[in-house]
This record gives C-alpha cells, sequence and structure tokens, in this order.
C-alpha cells in the first residue's frame, strides 16, 4: 500500500483513523469522503489533480482500509459523522469545499445537518441519501451477517470480489480490484466486512432526508449514468430536493464513477471547486 500510505493518525471514539493531506498546507481546502466497501483509495486520481491548487485531505472511515477494524466497533453512519466533524475540528477547517461518494454522502449530510459542519461547496458523486437503499445482496447480508463472517476464506474473498466489481459498469482493472479488497482479505479484514454492512441502517438517512432543503451551500449532485447500485433517478430527486443543486450525469460510468470515467469526473469536480472553492 506504499502508493497510497495515509501516514497521519487520530485517535477516535471507533478507533484510530489513517488520514494523510496533499498539496501546499494553508491552499484553499478540499476534503474528500469515501463509501462502503471501499476507502480513500478511490480517490486518489481526483485528489492528485486537485492538490495542484488545494490542500486536500483524505481519510479512511473507522472499520475501512487502512484504519483500525476491531470486533464490536462501532462503523455506523451515526458514528462516521461524529468522527468526521471531530476531525475537521481536528484539523481546523471552518469552512472546507467536502466531496463525497457513496455513503460518504450520508455522513457529509449528516454532519452538516445534525452537527453544524460547515463547508464552502459540497459535490454529492453517487451517493447514499435517500430511501430506499442498499441491493437485495446487500440487504440479505445485514440479515445474516454472523452466517457470512463464517464463510470459509476463499468463499469470502470470491463474494468480496465479485461484489466489488459489480459497482464499475466497464469493468474494474485487475490491480485496482486487488487494491479494493485487499483491507477486507484477512480474517480481521472479514469480520469487519460483514460488520459494516450489518450496521448500515437506513434510519440514519431517514433522520435527516427531510431536511436537504435546508442546504444552503452551493452544490453539485454528479451520478453515474450506468449505475446499478443507485440509479442515477436517484440523483436526480436529490438534486431537486437541495435548493442549490446542479445536477450533471456521467454517461459510461458505474457506480464507481472515480474508476470508470475518471477524466471525466476530475474534470467535473475541477471545474466546480474552481467556481466555488476558491484557489
Amino acid at each position: 500500500m506504499s502508493e497510497w500510505p495515509l501516514a497521519e493518525t487520530f485517535r477516535s471514539a471507533s478507533g484510530e483513523v489513517r488520514w494523510g493531506s496533499l498539496g501546499p498546507p494553508g491552499r484553499d481546502p478540499v476534503v474528500l469522503l469515501h463509501g462502503t466497501p471501499f476507502s480513500s483509495y478511490v480517490w486518489r486520481g481526483v485528489a492528485r489533480a486537485l492538490a495542484r491548487r488545494h490542500q486536500v485531505f483524505v481519510w479512511d472511515m473507522p472499520g475501512y482500509g487502512l484504519s483500525e477494524k476491531h470486533a464490536g466497533q462501532d462503523v455506523s453512519l451515526a458514528a462516521q459523522s461524529r468522527v468526521f466533524t471531530e476531525l475537521l475540528a481536528h484539523w481546523a477547517l471552518a469552512e472546507p469545499t467536502v466531496i463525497c461518494h457513496d455513503f460518504g454522502g450520508a455522513v457529509a449530510l449528516r454532519a452538516h445537518l445534525l452537527h453544524g459542519a460547515r463547508y464552502r461547496a459540497l459535490a454529492l458523486v453517487d451517493v447514499v441519501a435517500l430511501a430506499p437503499w442498499g441491493s437485495p445482496f446487500f440487504r440479505l447480508v445485514g440479515e445474516h451477517a454472523e452466517v457470512f463472517e463464517r464463510l470459509p476464506p476463499a468463499l469470502h474473498r470470491a463474494l468480496v470480489r465479485e461484489y466489488v466489481s459489480s459497482a464499475s459498469s466497464p469493468g474494474l482493472h485487475p490491480a485496482v480490484l486487488d487494491r479494493l479488497v485487499q483491507p477486507w482479505q484477512d480474517p480481521v479484514g472479514q469480520a469487519a466486512f460483514y460488520r459494516q454492512i450489518a450496521q448500515a441502517d437506513q434510519v440514519y438517512t431517514d433522520q435527516v432526508q427531510d431536511r436537504y432543503g435546508e442546504i444552503q451551500v452551493p452544490t453539485l449532485v454528479c451520478w453515474g449514468g450506468d449505475d446499478d447500485w443507485i440509479p442515477a433517478a436517484k440523483g436526480r430527486e436529490l438534486a431537486a430536493r437541495i435548493p442549490a443543486a446542479r445536477f450533471e450525469t456521467i454517461p459510461g460510468a458505474g457506480h464507481l464513477v472515480q474508476e470508470d470515467t475518471p477524466a471525466e469526473l476530475t474534470a467535473a469536480l475541477i471545474a466546480f471547486v474552481r467556481d466555488h472553492g476558491g484557489g
């Protein structure tokens, strides 16, 4: 994992968080949030591009990627939004531009609406935000997590690879797929993979989705046109609920827009940050 080391640590109530920053310190800040079952690694290209003009903060949420994973860990959306709020204070970021993917969107939305986190601008990329969410497979695993935790390691690894692969429309490069599933491969990772699904309760978005009309910051809702995990119709509905939101579709991309159409997504985000995030 030397190409994405996340050298810094932060001790949160949900365990040690690994994080890093790219770009010149003191520049207008941008924070990137990943989703499940991914890590900040999916943002590597976008982060490096944005770091030419901004200080970019990346982090692996507790229970994901390089961050701590342990039995009994609270990795719910409620816990993650509290950790994110704590991290913003730790980084001394008053109003960063925030860019999120998948359930990172729910984390950032909860932090903003429930914990008072302030943003200069907000970009929501194929995010978990509106009910209902969760594929039939995701719900099945959540209902029987203790059974899936006992799968033989070879079957578990095959299941995770197939699941992660389904997030891409054109298909993932084998080396990228290897890197995305790596944190879930050993016994600690296997337990953590099913733990985070078991705690993914829709109640955490139900608590805030009727408040999206309160969001006043410039917002980009960006969606892969071929997303099979969360259809683009959800993105349009989300954008319609946020007064300051603009909706943009990226053709040819599935749920993992960062991997499917990296140039198109990066261009859209750089333009949005340039127009609204300073720099």
